[in-house]
């Protein structure tokens, strides 16, 4: 995705995801099959569970639950569907250029497809936490799991 995206395309993208969010469901099957995480926030009205579905080091499917404010909700939309077929070390180094991102570190803006249109979130502090939330939950997954294997 070109990083040359004027912000009405940003603000577009984003929108997109909030109104007809793709991965925003419970997952389809046994949930106790997937690994999840609840986030909330205290200042904004996020409060969701990430759900992952983990197979031979490998991200087979992610979805999302819950009440989320436009960010955290277009935010944890692309992530999911961002991950899904993923290796753990490649989720692993997306969220780490997403985070890098985030908070104006260097960062590949290649591995980030439509995640790119949070690169200017810095600018507003406040909603640093809400376009992370779903990051942080995938995080917090893709480290238990792997210090289970250990």
């Amino acid at each position: 995705m070109p990083i040359s995206l004027s912000p009405m395309m940003m603000r577009q993208i984003i929108m997109d995801h909030y109104e007809n969010p793709q991965y925003k469901h419970a997952p389809i099957g046994d949930v106790s099959k997937y690994e999840q995480v609840h986030m909330d926030s205290a200042n904004c009205i996020d409060d969701i569970i990430v759900y992952v579905l983990v197979k031979d080091n490998k991200v087979i499917d992610a979805c999302f639950d819950g009440v989320a404010c436009t960010i955290s909700t277009a935010s944890t939309d692309i992530m999911c569907g961002l991950m899904i077929g993923k290796t753990f070390p490649e989720a692993k180094y997306i969220v780490e250029q997403y985070n890098n991102m985030i908070h104006e570190k260097e960062y590949n803006p290649d591995v980030l497809d439509e995640a790119i249109v949070f690169m200017n979130t810095a600018k507003q502090a406040a909603r640093i936490h809400c376009a992370t939330i779903g990051w942080d939950a995938l995080e917090e997954i893709l480290e238990h799991h792997h210090h289970e294997e250990k």
